[in-house]
């Protein structure tokens, strides 16, 4: 049931009785401003944590709509002049709104608005912003402050309401606040968890970093960690270059001398791609040792093969085609392809290899050179791929090795035939065996795995996908693991340097770079977790913002 007047004025009354609740925030201590997103964050962590105990409040939705935000200025993080037609404040929860549900893209809010027309009213909307509007009121019209306050205001809610057993729309996520957020001092949990993180990265990263090297000679002013420290700082920035990042690096540094951004980049340009990969290999070859001395750790597992794209290019790429290459989707976009070899399943999911993918080279080629590094560091047991990677002569160089695989097939008319033959049949699974040409009368014996989709919106052959494997049925389970990668994929961009250079060897060493802090974090995760339950869990207890936080220390940043 939505909110009553007496039931607001209830949640409000016990906040004012509780002796150690202050809100709002900049009324009641003299630590924030009234445009202070950290002071709006606990606000909304205080709010939420009394207003689901009521047992008229049940709603994340109705919180959303109800929660008081007249105290705070949003001006301070209006990127517009001009006047416009929606308020910030009606944005700022329609974004909230937005986190709540996880969706990744506007369409989705949109949506849901057009079918709610109650949720509508209530949020003050006359008629719903189209998609535009909204993308560039997040990516344009929100300052990166209030973008993180809207993330972390969505997670605040989740946690209260589900700590309330109230119905939540998804999971929030296992993570934790940052040193400098202002966490729940009663949950003695966090701060011992963050300075054992603090004491392990310290560790790690001493043994790690040294990995790279500018091989700039002896006698220089600048001391190499304050490059690494530098491009550690650009990944802790949302789309940040190197420029503007190293004008507001000097500021936040403890170093008397840091690199300008022009000299950071030609330092870096001045490094092969074959340099830049030995580095990345001894890097995470270091970061392994270090983990396997916990038996938590196993050197053998799955690993899964996969490509990945820069953001699209959109400039002149003249001289560059062979490296901006098509997108993976038949569209008429161009981008940087990247491709890695990552441990899924129960290992903790470091990137083991990642290398730039260029036209003239073949997926057989891309898979070789992977698997090579792959197996120098661990014990490969299985290899999943995406469909891309669905080659007879990619199968084969599997099989030889000793490996087993599994990878999505693509439908050609045989398979969409036996397909329909199945739905005819309302048949959920079923399997064939198969050879496959090599040429030169030389064929690859592989299995072929129909499996119907649960609520597939298809009414024909869509409805199955085929898979194709050297191990049995019983393997396919694991190509859920391959998830997974994606999941990384996503964290890992968040930790790229912007960058509008065409330079290959530099945008592959944003790339590889932030790899290697996505690993250093998945590492840290698991000998915190190692460390004080003896015990490895899948999901992070210390988040990837944790890790860099504590890692720019242990470079120089603070």
């Amino acid at each position: 049931m939505p909110p009553t007047r007496e039931s607001r004025q209830d949640v409000f009354r016990r906040i004012a009785q509780r002796p150690h609740a202050d809100w709002p925030l900049y009324d009641a201590t003299p630590l924030y401003e009234r445009d202070s997103p950290d002071g709006l964050a606990s606000d909304i962590r205080t709010v939420s944590q009394t207003w689901f105990k009521h047992d008229a409040h049940n709603s994340v939705e109705e919180f959303v709509c109800t929660l008081p935000l007249a105290y705070f200025t949003f001006d301070a993080h209006d990127c517009y002049a001009e006047s416009t037609r929606y308020e910030m404040d009606t944005l700022f929860r329609m974004f909230v709104l937005k986190e709540l549900h996880g969706w990744e893209h506007e369409t989705a809010l949109l949506e849901y608005l057009e079918s709610h027309p109650g949720l509508r009213e209530r949020l003050g909307l006359g008629s719903v912003p189209d998609q535009s509007t909204l993308w560039r009121t997040w990516n344009e019209r929100f300052t990166d402050a209030l973008r993180e306050t809207a993330q972390k205001a969505a997670r605040t809610i989740l946690i209260s309401a589900q700590n309330a057993d109230a119905t939540v729309p998804r999971e929030p996520e296992q993570s934790l606040p940052r040193r400098d957020d202002s966490a729940d001092e009663s949950d003695p949990d966090t701060e011992r968890i963050l300075d054992k993180a603090g004491t392990i990265t310290n560790h790690v990263s001493r043994f790690v970093f040294p990995a790279f090297s500018l091989n700039r000679g002896e006698g220089c002013e600048i001391h190499e960690n304050a490059f690494w420290g530098l491009q550690t700082y650009l990944g802790l920035r949302e789309n940040l270059a190197a420029n503007e990042g190293a004008r507001s690096f000097v500021h936040e540094t403890t170093r008397e001398r840091t690199p300008l951004g022009h000299a950071h980049r030609d330092h870096i340009r001045n490094l092969s791609i074959e340099q830049l990969r030995e580095m990345y290999r001894q890097a995470i070859q270091r970061l392994l040792d270090e983990v396997a001395e916990t038996e938590k750790f196993f050197r053998a597992g799955i690993v899964a093969i996969d490509i990945t794209e820069d953001d699209s290019f959109t400039g002149d790429r003249t001289g560059h085609e062979d490296e901006i290459i098509g997108t993976k989707e038949n569209t008429d976009e161009y981008a940087y392809q990247w491709a890695t070899v990552q441990l899924v399943g129960n290992a903790v999911p470091l990137v083991l290899d990642a290398r730039p993918v260029r036209k003239a080279e073949s997926r057989l080629e891309i898979v070789e050179d992977l698997l090579d590094s792959a197996e120098e560091f661990v014990h490969v047991d299985n290899v999943l791929m995406d469909r891309e990677f669905d080659s007879q002569h990619v199968l084969e160089m599997i099989s030889q090795r000793g490996l087993s695989y599994v990878v999505p097939k693509r439908m050609q008319t045989s398979e969409k035939a036996q397909a329909t033959r199945l739905l005819q049949r309302d048949q959920d699974r079923y399997e064939t065996d198969r050879k496959l040409h090599l040429g030169k009368n030389e064929w690859h014996k592989t299995t072929l795995i129909y499996r119907r989709k649960e609520d597939s919106e298809h009414d024909d052959h869509r409805q199955y996908s085929v898979f194709m494997t050297n191990c049995g049925s019983g393997h396919l389970t694991e190509y859920g693991y391959r998830w997974e990668i994606e999941s990384g994929y996503r964290s890992i961009k968040r930790f790229m340097a912007a960058t509008t250079s065409k330079d290959f060897g530099l945008r592959f060493f944003y790339f590889a770079f932030a790899c290697l802090l996505y690993s250093i974090w998945r590492a840290v995760d698991l000998l915190v977790q190692v460390e004080l339950t003896d015990e490895y869990g899948h999901s992070p207890i210390v988040t990837a913002d944790n890790t860099l936080t504590l890692l720019k220390k242990e470079t120089g940043i603070g």
